[in-house]
């Protein structure tokens, strides 16, 4: 059993940054491929980035170039470093575990979910 508890999220303006992390207890996060959806008012749950458990990170075309996603696995820690934040990235950003980034990715295997952490970016 994991339990992921994500923090960091808030209010920015446009064009600031946010770190959320994405703290696991029970298990460690280098067994898991760990990642982080997002799910923004009215719309569907959509994936944002994953990382494997060698390090390998995957990216929506949306954020690409914009979010970094890294673990500390000596922390039990996953975190997301959002820049160049858009009002379209409001949203509340999930943290999962998952056996794959592909599974992580298509929505098909995630094990684990956090409750979630809220960013609000205003215009």
């Amino acid at each position: 059993q994991v339990q992921l508890v994500e923090s960091g999220g808030g209010l920015v303006q446009a064009g600031g940054s946010l770190r959320l992390s994405c703290a696991a207890s029970g298990r460690t996060v280098s067994t898991y491929a760990m990642g982080w959806v997002r799910q923004a008012p009215g719309k569907d749950r959509e994936f944002v980035a994953t990382i494997s458990r060698t390090g390998s990170t995957y990216y929506a075309d949306s954020v690409k170039g914009r979010f970094t996603i890294s673990r500390d696995n000596a922390k039990n820690t996953v975190y997301l470093q959002m820049n160049s934040l858009k009002s379209e990235d409001t949203a509340v950003y999930y943290c999962a575990a998952g056996g794959s980034v592909s599974g992580i990715r298509e929505g098909y295997g995630i094990n684990y979910w956090g409750k979630g952490t809220l960013v609000t970016v205003s215009s």
